[in-house]
């Protein structure tokens, strides 16, 4: 479930490898496993890692096995990021004072928007759980990034970390280049667009079923003002406005029936049936 092998991975200008260093929870590092390819990424390396790939790593990772699988094992940052063209580390502990010149954070959507204007070999590094990156592994690091998180709690999870900064990266191809790139199929549309005929004919049936409606007219103004508006912000496709479309022409139907308006059977494009055609 929830797997589809036959979609290729998204291609960037830039290859990204996410490195985790010390990584000490089997749990997390499945996690991390099945966070990268829900945003399609699949290179993964290990430094000094203090857990095994076991069957918790596994269960974790569901479909997501063959990152751990081909996730390559190094001693050293160095050794890990040697073939790197730029280096981001990331940590949560955002230093004030005067320690801020050594901590100049980018957050994950400015850091998506870097990259995708760039290319080379970035390597995306997370630190152990409870202790994230050593200062001398953050110096190490062309750039820093960190989470928006709550000032009041702001060290994420591991694999809740690498989840949110791949979930911005993903976000910026999709809103990019989705529909374009046979990795990013067009299944949900970004912007809804609906066509004008389609859109003054539910403006239509919103005003015919406002005016059959009993009462005031002011109340009758007044409903037809909220659902045009209502409508406007709702964003809804334009299967969603065929659908509404044909409930408000019902509605209006039936109420022009209970009130003995004949209009329901001759002006109508659809209608009720009547109790004869039972």
């Amino acid at each position: 479930m929830g797997q589809r092998s036959d979609i290729p991975l998204p291609t960037d200008a830039y290859r990204l490898t996410v490195v985790l260093v010390g990584t000490s929870h089997p749990g997390n590092l499945g996690a991390v496993c099945r966070g990268m390819l829900n945003h399609g990424f699949d290179r993964l390396r290990l430094v000094n890692p203090q857990c095994d790939v076991d069957d918790e790593a596994r269960s974790r990772a569901k479909h997501a096995g063959r990152i751990l699988d081909n996730a390559t094992v190094h001693t050293t940052l160095e050794e890990a990021v040697s073939d790197t063209t730029l280096v981001v580390g990331t940590s949560g502990k955002r230093e004030l004072g005067r320690k801020t010149v050594f901590r100049h954070f980018l957050y994950p959507w400015d850091l998506a928007s870097r990259l995708e204007e760039g290319e080379g070999h970035v390597a995306l590094v997370f630190g152990e759980e409870g202790k994230g990156l050593s200062h001398e592994d953050l110096d190490r690091c062309d750039m820093l990034a960190t989470l928006p998180t709550w000032e009041g709690y702001p060290i994420a999870n591991l694999s809740h970390a690498v989840t949110l900064f791949l979930y911005e990266l993903h976000r910026t191809r999709v809103l990019n280049r989705q529909g374009s790139d046979l990795a990013l199929p067009d299944v949900v549309p970004i912007n809804v667009r609906n066509e004008p005929g389609l859109r003054r004919a539910y403006r239509e049936s919103i005003e015919q079923f406002a005016d059959v409606l009993p009462g005031l007219d002011e109340r009758r103004m007044s409903v037809r003002q909220v659902l045009i508006r209502q409508a406007a912000k709702g964003g809804a496709s334009d299967e969603e406005l065929t659908r509404l479309i044909g409930a408000y022409l019902d509605a209006t139907t039936a109420l022009q029936r209970v009130a003995g308006d004949e209009s329901w059977s001759k002006h109508r494009r659809r209608r009720l049936p009547s109790p004869e055609d039972d």
